[in-house]
Formats: structure tokens, sequence, C-alpha cells
């Protein structure tokens, strides 16, 4: 099956021969996918080697030239290593760009923890004025990353995965949206989580949204579904637990209300391993869903999810 990152060099290429402000900033990662595309726009497509902070100094210093850079590399050297220069040279510099990242949580689990961030979206989260997008498939990736190339001179983050939803859903860019309908509670399940979510609560009388951007919160969504499935919410996600549960809580400051935050533990996992293997120490597996919401809703029993 193509994953995200398959479709992401081909996309952004034909936006650099559609679109003269595109500009692409590699280190070194993903260099190969862009070799046509360098060599048609040589100007613009820009690889400055193995220094990630010399990659977000370089798109910073495109973007206050007026082009709109489109920057890519794993998670953990995009957002983490170089992340004064976001918070500096993007961030304090009202300078846009589109930061595009690979690897997610644990999709490379032989790459040991230096190439896993699952902290990257909270992390972005003490910065002002970002747009997060988490597409749960590769339909919804290009459609996320022509919005995010488009989105004049805002600074974006796509977060690319190779976890992925066996089908992809019609978005907008902004909302979230209604999956399934329920009257006691409401479950957010982000990005590529979505199929295991669904195996999980399947029978259970919940509301399931979709999200695939978070930032900014989709508080006006959130609101209209618990006026109908009540003030529980859960929060599935695909990195650090709980890197949403402030943004439900001030979307239902004035209304009594619970919130569980389900994600990536803090805890590191040592051994490489799969990435099942992971997903499931994680409890974001389809049966540990079923239990933990099953219990946060007062469910528990009434539906086994199968094999």
């Amino acid at each position: 099956m193509e994953t995200m990152r398959d479709r992401f060099a081909p996309v952004v290429s034909r936006l650099l021969d559609e679109d003269p402000r595109v500009a692409v900033v590699l280190a070194e990662i993903g260099k190969d996918a862009f070799r046509e595309a360098m060599a048609r726009h040589p100007d613009r497509v820009v690889n400055v080697g193995i220094r990630e902070q010399l990659l977000i100094g370089a798109a910073s210093g495109l973007a206050l030239t007026g082009l709109r850079p489109v920057v890519h590399t794993f998670a953990s050297f995009l957002v983490e290593r170089p992340f004064e220069q976001v918070k500096l040279d993007l961030g304090h510099q009202d300078a846009g760009a589109v930061l595009v990242s690979a690897a997610a949580s644990f999709d490379w689990p032989a790459g040991g923890f230096t190439h896993m961030a699952p902290g990257d979206v909270a992390l972005l989260d003490t910065l002002d004025g970002w747009t997060v997008q988490v597409p749960g498939h590769p339909d919804e990736a290009e459609t996320l990353l022509r919005h995010a190339v488009a989105a004049g001179d805002d600074k974006v983050y796509v977060r690319l995965s190779a976890q992925a939803n066996r089908q992809g859903r019609v978005i907008d860019g902004e909302h979230f949206v209604a999956v399934r309908e329920g009257r006691r509670g409401v479950v957010v399940a982000v990005g590529p989580v979505l199929d295991a979510v669904l195996a999980a609560t399947e029978g259970l009388d919940v509301t399931v949204l979709y999200a695939t951007t978070v930032r900014p919160f989709d508080t006006a969504g959130l609101r209209r579904a618990t006026e109908a499935a009540g003030t529980d919410v859960v929060l599935v996600e695909p990195y650090l637990a709980g890197t949403s549960t402030a943004a439900v809580s001030d979307a239902l400051c004035d209304v009594p209300h619970r919130v569980l935050g389900l994600g990536v533990g803090r805890r590191e996992l040592r051994r490489y391993g799969t990435i099942e293997e992971h997903v499931a120490a994680h409890g974001l597996d389809a049966r540990s869903l079923r239990d933990r919401i099953g219990r946060f809703v007062g469910a528990v029993g009434r539906v086994a999810v199968g094999a």
C-alpha cells in the first residue's frame, strides 16, 4: 500500500512546477525523491546536508525573501533537535513555512529512540500560531499538503506516518468529521488511530469524531457533539498521551466535563520490536482501547472486539 510519505514528494514536486513561490529544503533525508525536481528547479530545491538547525534557518531565510518553503526530515530532527530555530527563526521572526515530518512517534522502531518523536506536537504547542495537521491516509496527506502550501505565509506542521487507516475521508483542513453518533460520550480519534477507535467502539453508544487538524482545535465541532452525546470526552492521539486534553477543557470550560487522554506513554520502550508491538505496548490497539474507553463511559463488558 502507498504510504503518506510516498505521496509527499510527487505532490510537492508538482507544486514546485505550478507555483514559483514554492521551495523545498532538505537535510539529506528524502533527497533522492526530489532528484528530478532539483534538476528542474535547482534554485528552489536545497539540500543543506545533515545540519538540522541550518535546515530551519535556511527555510526562514527563504520565507523572508517571499518564498513558501516546504521543509522535510524525520520528526525528531525537524521539531526536537532544531527547536530553538523553530522558535526564533520562524516564530520570533514571524516567518512562515510548512514543516513536513516522517517517522512520527515510532514508525521506524529499528532506528531507536533517536528517531522517535512522540512529543513533537506537545512541543510545538508551547509556541504561538502553528497549524498542526495529522492525516490518517495518503489521500488526506495530499489534501492537507496542498492546503498547507496554499496557506499564505502561515506556520504549518504536517505530521506524516507509516501508519494509516484503510480509507481516506473527505476533510477540509479545519473541522472534525463526525464518523459515528451516540449518546454516552464523545471519542476524538486523531489521524491514523481512527480504524482502531472504530473497532474499539463498535456497539458502544458513543459519538466518534475524526480529527486531522488538531491546531487550531475545532472547539465548535466538539461542543456540538457534546450537546447530544454528553461531556465525557476521550482523546485518542497517535503521539504523547494528553497532548490535547487542555484544548478539550478550554472548549468545555463553562460546563461540567470529564476528559481521558490516550496516546503514547512517556516510558521509553527500549526494544526495537515492530510498529504493531509498539502500538500494543502503548495501549493503542483496538482491544486495549475498547477496555479503556468502555471503562470511562461505563460500558465495559457489553461488546467484545473481534480478533
